[in-house]
C-alpha cells in the first residue's frame, strides 16, 4: 500500500507554535482529530471539533498526566496493519478507531536541563507516552505518517495542502527514519544526564556494528575498539592483531588505491603516501614507489591493486613493513610473505566508499559527505599560454589523486606516474613545497620538467616561483584566489604551464 489517505489523526504535543494552520488544514480535509490534555484544549479554543483520548480509552488522565495515551485502544489504532484481516477484525471487535497520522512534540528535556532546573523538574520532562507514540507510528509507517517534532509542522502543512491529505510510502518511510533519530537523540540526552547525576563515566557511543577490540589505542596507555565489520572487507591471512593505528593507515590506503585503475603500489606512513607509482608491472611499480622515500617506507603500510606474485613478494619481503594489502596473492608469494609471523597480510574484498564520514569533535560528532570527486585531465582548465605535454597531463592527474588523500597543507611532486616528493600536514604551503623539493632531491630525483599539484590555491606567486626555480614546468591547483593573476602572470613570463580544477581538497 503506497498512497494512504489521512482520515484520523492523534495529536499530542508540547509546543503549539505553528500548529494552528496544521489543525485548520486537517479540519478542512474532514480529518477526525483526537488529542490529549493541553492539545485538546488548544484545538477546542480554535472552535474545531476534537475528541479527547480518554473517550477512546475510557480512562481519565492519571498520575498528574503521566499516563494519558498508554492504552491498547490508542496503540491498536496506530499499530494495526490495514492489509491483515485479523488486525482489522481485532480493532472492529474492540471498537478501536484507526489512526493514520500521529503528531507528537516531546517534552523539552534538554531545554529543561539547560535551564538549570532541579532534578525533579527535569525528571518530569522525560516523555514516556510521546516516545511510545513516535515509535509505534514509525514502526507502522507502511500505513501511518509520523510527525515527531514541531520542526515538521511546516512540511506537514505543505503535504496536506498539495496532496489533499494523502501521503506516499516514500514520505512515510522518510518520516519514520527521522522519528527514530528523534527518539535515539532524546534517549541519549536522558542517559547522559543520568550518568552525570551519579558521576558515572561516559559510556562508549552506541554503534550498530560488531566491536573488535584492538591491542590498544593510538598509544599503549589508551584503550581502543573498532566498530565495524572488518571481515566484510578483508581476509586476514597472517600476522598479529590489528591495531588502532593500523586501521587508520588501512583506511587511508584503500581510499587512495581506489583512485587508480592501472597497476599501482602505494606505501603509507601516518595516513599519508610516502611512496606511490603506477607502472606496467607490479615489480616496477614497487621499485618506483619504494624509491620515492625508502627511509619513510620502513614500518609502513603497503597496498596494491594487483595480485602479488613471487617476484614482487621477494622484493617486498626485503622491507620491514606492518601491513600488506592486495586483492590476491600467488601461493609462492604467500609462502614468502608469511614467513615472518607478525606481518599483517590482508586480502582485500571489493570496497565501496561510504557516502558519509564521521569523526568526534568536542562533545559531539561531525558528519560530512565523503569526498568522492576526483579531477582528471578533462576537468583541468589551462589558464596559461604555455600548455603541458601529454605526459605532464597524465602526471598532473596522478599527482592530484595523491594530493586529495594527503593531509593539508599538501604539495605533491611527480613525474612518469611516480611520487618524487611531497610536503604534507604543513602550516605553510611554502613549507610544504620546500619539504617536497628537499625530499625529492634527497632521493636523487631530477625535478626538471616534473609537475606539481596543490590541494588549495596559491594566494601569492611565491610557490610557483620556488617550484619553477627547482625545475617544475607544469602546475595544477584549484584556483579561486583573488590574486590568481599574480601566479598566472609569473607562469606566463617563465613558460610554466598552469591548470586549475575549481575544486579544493582540504583534508584535516
Amino acid at each position: 500500500m503506497s498512497a494512504q489517505k489521512i482520515n484520523a489523526a492523534l495529536i499530542s504535543v508540547y509546543h503549539k507554535n505553528g500548529l494552528t494552520p496544521v489543525i485548520q488544514a486537517l479540519h478542512a480535509l474532514g480529518v477526525t482529530l483526537y488529542a490529549t490534555g493541553g492539545t485538546q484544549t488548544f484545538i477546542s479554543e480554535l472552535n474545531i471539533p476534537v475528541t479527547p483520548v480518554e473517550s477512546i480509552t475510557n480512562y481519565p488522565e492519571l498520575l498528574d498526566g503521566r499516563v494519558k495515551t498508554l492504552h491498547p485502544a490508542v496503540f491498536g489504532g496506530i499499530l494495526h496493519r490495514r492489509d491483515l484481516p485479523q488486525h482489522l477484525t481485532d480493532i472492529q471487535t474492540h471498537n478501536i478507531p484507526a489512526i493514520d497520522l500521529v503528531i507528537v512534540d516531546l517534552y523539552p528535556f534538554e531545554a529543561t536541563v539547560a535551564a538549570n532546573a532541579d532534578a525533579q523538574q527535569i525528571i518530569e520532562k522525560i516523555d514516556i507516552g510521546g516516545i511510545s507514540l513516535i515509535r509505534a507510528a514509525a514502526k507502522n509507517h507502511e500505513h501511518v505518517l509520523i510527525i515527531p517534532s514541531m520542526a515538521d509542522y511546516d512540511w506537514l502543512l505543505q503535504v496536506l495542502q498539495n496532496q489533499n491529505g494523502t501521503t506516499t510510502l516514500s514520505q512515510r518511510l522518510k518520516q519514520a527514519h527521522k522519528a527514530f533519530g528523534v527518539s535515539a537523540h532524546y534517549d541519549m540526552a536522558i542517559a547522559q544526564w543520568l550518568m552525570q547525576q551519579d558521576n558515572i563515566s561516559p559510556q562508549p557511543i552506541t554503534v550498530n556494528a560488531p566491536a573488535m577490540h584492538l591491542r590498544y589505542g593510538e598509544n599503549p596507555h589508551q584503550q581502543g575498539v573498532y566498530y565495524g565489520d572488518f571481515n566484510a572487507l578483508f581476509d586476514k591471512l597472517s600476522g598479529k592483531d590489528i591495531s588502532y593505528n593500523n586501521l587508520l593507515d588501512i583506511d587511508a590506503a584503500i581510499n587512495l588505491i581506489t583512485e587508480f585503475d592501472t597497476t599501482t603500489v602505494i606505501i603509507l606512513k601516518h595516513n599519508n603516501a610516502c611512496g606511490c607509482a603506477s607502472k606496467p608491472t607490479l615489480i616496477q611499480a614497487w621499485q618506483a614507489a619504494l624509491a620515492g622515500d625508502p627511509v619513510s617506507a620502513f614500518g609502513g603500510v603497503i597496498i596494491t591493486n594487483t595480485l602479488v606474485d613471487a617476484d614482487a613478494a621477494t622484493a617486498i619481503n626485503e622491507l620491514f613493513f606492518e601491513v600488506l594489502i592486495a586483492p590476491g596473492y600467488s601461493t609462492e608469494a604467500l609462502q614468502i610473505l608469511t614467513a615472518k609471523k607478525n606481518r599483517i597480510i590482508l586480502k582485500q574484498h571489493t570496497y565501496q566508499k561510504p557516502l558519509l564520514q564521521y569523526r568526534s569533535a568536542l562533545n559531539g560528532l561531525l558528519q560530512q559527505d565523503t569526498d568522492l570527486q576526483t579531477e582528471g585531465v578533462a576537468q583541468m582548465k589551462l589558464v596559461t599560454t604555455t600548455a603541458p605535454t601529454t605526459t605532464q597531463l597524465t602526471d598532473l592527474a596522478f599527482a592530484l589523486k595523491i594530493c586529495k588523500h594527503s593531509k593539508s597543507n599538501t604539495i605533491v611532486l611527480a613525474q612518469n606516474n611516480q611520487l618524487l616528493g611531497s610536503g604534507v600536514g604543513m602550516t605553510s604551503r611554502i613549507d610544504a613545497l620546500q619539504h617536497a623539493i628537499n625530499k625529492a632531491k634527497a632521493q636523487g630525483f631530477d625535478l626538471q620538467n616534473a609537475v606539481m599539484a596543490s590541494d588549495a590555491f596559491f594566494p601569492f606567486p611565491d610557490c610557483v616561483q620556488i617550484a619553477h626555480q627547482a625545475g617544475i614546468t607544469a602546475v595544477v591547483q584549484p584556483g579561486g584566489s583573488i590574486k590568481d593573476a599574480l601566479s598566472i602572470d609569473y607562469c606566463n613570463k617563465n613558460s610554466v604551464a598552469m591548470l586549475t580544477t575549481g575544486v579544493r581538497h582540504f583534508k584535516h
